[in-house]
């Protein structure tokens, strides 16, 4: 699949640091596709760019981390435009959950060679904000929130695993009051995270097995607690994609989350606070250009 005109949301900001215009005139050049291109700044977001491109372009190829990717994927849900990843962030989930190369220029290349095929994918809803990969609550939440930016510009994703080591020995347990698909449910756990997407932005591995972006459901992984008994079962559940005591996991299409005071947490890369959330799955809401299935 080829696109005539393709017009590239790019991220000063992102992760990365690379000279991404030269990469994309670089590898457009003297190929017939006809291209242009927006950059985000503080008070024009890729969101809103992306909304004023619908039915402009063929394809809008957003390059960025992966709150960027969400904030475009929001700005064309329901709608025909498709869009495509060039990996431009510090994680790099959504590529890594399609299949996208996280190196830019082979990325950019699939623009050219054709080699694309649109997967239909779904995305979620909190308390009326839109995402794409998933919410996190307690630890896993502390764990990015607590990163420090130059340690993640350093050494990337490693950065997370050096607060969470800090974020382990300080974890409280919070009682969450569930309501999954209508059935009232009271949990205690020191994580919480309703996702769409499995990838943990490691390689391929994902938080539990069975977990799909395009089944119509979304998945709710509560940790117990943070024993090193349990943490070894969850990373080992991670790694061999199997069931463990130490997890507790549900299927839903929608599930509310109550807690007893406001709590921190992750939409995507996106921090809020809330005490109340609603969260519901928004089945086969965009199209993204992935590799074409061999």
């Amino acid at each position: 699949m080829k696109f005539n005109h393709i017009h590239f949301i790019i991220n000063p900001a992102s992760g990365k640091e690379e000279p991404i215009l030269s990469y994309i005139n670089q590898t457009l050049d003297n190929t017939g596709i006809e291209w242009e291109l927006s950059v985000t700044k503080r008070n024009f977001s890729a969101g809103e760019i992306a909304k004023a491109l619908i039915g402009k372009t063929d394809l809008i190829a957003v390059y960025g981390g992966d709150g960027c990717v969400t904030d475009v994927a929001g700005a064309i849900q329901g709608t025909a435009t498709p869009m495509a990843i060039i990996p431009g962030g510090t994680a790099n989930v959504m590529a890594k959950e399609l299949g996208v190369p996280v190196d830019a220029k082979a990325a950019l290349e699939l623009l050219v060679n054709g080699k694309l095929q649109l997967k239909v994918v779904d995305m979620g809803i909190v308390n009326d904000h839109l995402f794409l990969l998933r919410i996190n609550l307690g630890i896993m939440a502390d764990m990015v929130l607590q990163a420090d930016r130059d340690l993640k510009d350093q050494i990337g994703q490693l950065a997370y695993g050096v607060t969470a080591v800090k974020t382990i020995a300080e974890a409280k347990p919070v009682t969450y009051r569930l309501t999954i698909d209508g059935k009232a449910v009271e949990e205690t756990g020191v994580s919480l995270t309703v996702t769409n997407s499995g990838n943990i932005g490691i390689g391929d591995f994902a938080l539990q097995p069975g977990i799909s972006i395009t089944d119509g459901w979304l998945d709710a992984i509560l940790l117990k607690d943070a024993s090193f008994t349990s943490l070894l079962k969850a990373a080992g559940s991670t790694l061999l994609q199997n069931e463990t005591d130490a997890i507790k996991h549900w299927q839903c299409k929608e599930i509310i989350i109550q807690t007893d005071a406001d709590q921190r947490f992750i939409c995507d890369d996106s921090e809020q606070v809330a005490q109340l959330l609603h969260i519901k799955v928004v089945p086969a809401a965009i199209r993204i250009a992935v590799p074409a299935e061999i």
